[in-house]
C-alpha cells in the first residue's frame, strides 16, 4: 500500500527512516507501559532513558526513576482464582531460620508458580526465634495465601529428658568429625523436633494433613490436581519422592532401639506391614529411608499410639543427641512400620530438588509438564527407590521371628557407644 499523496509535500528517505524509529519507539514504550502495568513496576520510567539515541534521550537513567531486578519482579502475587474442588483440612509447615528468608521466597515462588496460586492452602512458619517484620514482609510480598506465624517454645526446641546439656556437648565434640553435622546442637534439636514435636505445635495440631516445604528447594512440575484430596481418596497416609540410604554412622543404634521396642508393643503394630522395605531378610536395619524434606503426610499417622509410644521411646534412648539420629529415618522406620504399602505413594510425576539430590520423571506424560532433565534425577539409580517397587507387605509373625533371630548380632545402646559415650 502506498502512502497517501499531499499536494507541495515530497517525502525524502530521511523523513522515511525517522518516521519508522519514531513508529518503533512508540511500540517499544507502549509494551513496556503495558508490562510494568501488569507487573506492578516502572520499568519504563522515561522512554528516552531506555531508548538513548532514538529521540536524543539521554543514556543515563532519569532521576527519581526505580531499577527492577529479577527478584523484585518475583515479588508479585499471583491472583488467579482458586481451582474448583473441595480442599482438605491441611498446610504447607516450613521450620526457618530468619537468615533463610531468601531461600525460602525462592521455594514458594516455585510452589506457588506449580500448585499454590491455584489451590490455595495456607502457610504455617515455624521458627525457634520471633520472625523478623522483614521477614514477614518478604514472604507476603510473594503469596496471598494465608501465612501463620508461630514461635517453638523450649520443650519443642531443647534436648531430651534422657540427655544432660554437658553429656550433649562431650558426644558433639567426639563426633564432629564423623559426619555431616556431626558436633551441630541445633541439628539435633531440628531432628528431634521434626520427630515428635512439630505436629504438636498449636498451629499444626489441628491440621488433618500437612506437607513439608524447605528453603532453597525446587518444584520442577506443574501439579494439576489436589495431592491431599489425592491420597485422602485412595486411603494413602504418607507421600514421597526421594528415598536414598541414611549413613551409618549417625544412625548406629537406631535399629537396636526400634527392635527393642517392636518386642514391647507388638499389640501396637498391624498384622502386616511394608516393614520389609527397612528391613532385610537377616532382620537388620537396610538404611533406606524417605527423604523427609519433602514429605505429605496424614497426620492421624504421627499421632497414633504407636507413633507416639515409638518416638517417646527413641526420646528416652538418647540417640537424638549423644548419636545424630534423623527424622527421615525415624518417620520411614515408623511409616514402613505402622502402614501396609497401599499407604504409602511415591509421587513420581512431582520433581523436586533438595540440595543434594533431585528427581525427575521419565515417564513420558509426566514429564511433558516438567521443566527437568530425568537424566540427571536421582531417584532411577536409587536400590532403595527399586526395592520400593519391589518389595510387598510382610506379616507381624514373620517379622518379629526375623527380629528374634538376629538377636545375637546387637549390643546395646551403652555396648555399643561406650567408647563415644560420656563418663
Amino acid at each position: 500500500m502506498s502512502p497517501p499523496h499531499i499536494a507541495g509535500f515530497k517525502p525524502t528517505a530521511r523523513i522515511y527512516k525517522m518516521a519508522i524509529l519514531v513508529a518503533a519507539a512508540v511500540a517499544v514504550s507502549l509494551t513496556m507501559w503495558m508490562a510494568s502495568s501488569l507487573l506492578g513496576t516502572e520499568l519504563a520510567p522515561s522512554l528516552g532513558a531506555k531508548l538513548p539515541g532514538v529521540l536524543g534521550g539521554a543514556k543515563q537513567p532519569v532521576a527519581g526513576s526505580t531499577t527492577t531486578s529479577i527478584q523484585d519482579t518475583a515479588r508479585v502475587p499471583y491472583e488467579d482464582p482458586a481451582a474448583p474442588g473441595e480442599r482438605v483440612n491441611g498446610a504447607m509447615v516450613a521450620l526457618v531460620r530468619n537468615s533463610e528468608l531468601d531461600g525460602l521466597r525462592k521455594s514458594i515462588r516455585m510452589f506457588e508458580d506449580r500448585f499454590n496460586r491455584r489451590f490455595k492452602y495456607p502457610y504455617v512458619l515455624l521458627n525457634d526465634q520471633n520472625f523478623t517484620q522483614e521477614f514477614r514482609d518478604g514472604i507476603a510480598a510473594i503469596t496471598k495465601n494465608e501465612v501463620r506465624y508461630g514461635v517453638l517454645d523450649n520443650t519443642q526446641w531443647g534436648y531430651s529428658p534422657s540427655v544432660t546439656a554437658e553429656g550433649t556437648a562431650e558426644m558433639l565434640e567426639l563426633n564432629k568429625n564423623r559426619y555431616m553435622y556431626g558436633g551441630s546442637l541445633s541439628y539435633r534439636f531440628m531432628c528431634r523436633f521434626q520427630s515428635g514435636m512439630f505436629y504438636r505445635h498449636p498451629l499444626v495440631r489441628d491440621l488433618d494433613w500437612y506437607w513439608r516445604i524447605e528453603p532453597d528447594v525446587e518444584y520442577y512440575c506443574d501439579i494439576d490436581y489436589d495431592p491431599f484430596v489425592y491420597m485422602r481418596d485412595n486411603g494413602i497416609k504418607y507421600g514421597f519422592t526421594i528415598a536414598p540410604r541414611e549413613g551409618r554412622y549417625t544412625v548406629e543404634s537406631l535399629w537396636y532401639h526400634t527392635r527393642e521396642w517392636i518386642k514391647k508393643n507388638s499389640d501396637l503394630l498391624p498384622a502386616r506391614s511394608l516393614v520389609n522395605w527397612v528391613m532385610g531378610t537377616d532382620g537388620h536395619y537396610n538404611l533406606c529411608h524417605f527423604w523427609s524434606n519433602f514429605e505429605i503426610v496424614d497426620l492421624s499417622l504421627y499421632r497414633s499410639a504407636a507413633y507416639e509410644s515409638y518416638f517417646r521411646y527413641l526420646d528416652d534412648a538418647k540417640g537424638f543427641f549423644y548419636e545424630r539420629w534423623g527424622d527421615a529415618p525415624v518417620h520411614s522406620i515408623a511409616a514402613s512400620l505402622l502402614l501396609a504399602k497401599g499407604e504409602i505413594h511415591w509421587f513420581e510425576d512431582i520433581g523436586y530438588k533438595h540440595p543434594g539430590m533431585m528427581h525427575c520423571p521419565r515417564d513420558a506424560a509426566m514429564h511433558s509438564k516438567c521443566i527437568c532433565d530425568p537424566a540427571k534425577s536421582y531417584t532411577y539409580r536409587s536400590a532403595c527407590q527399586t526395592r520400593f517397587a519391589k518389595v510387598n507387605n510382610m506379616n507381624k509373625e514373620r517379622m518379629l521371628q526375623l527380629i528374634n533371630n538376629s538377636e545375637a548380632d546387637y549390643r546395646s545402646f551403652n555396648e555399643t557407644a561406650s567408647e563415644f559415650a560420656p563418663a
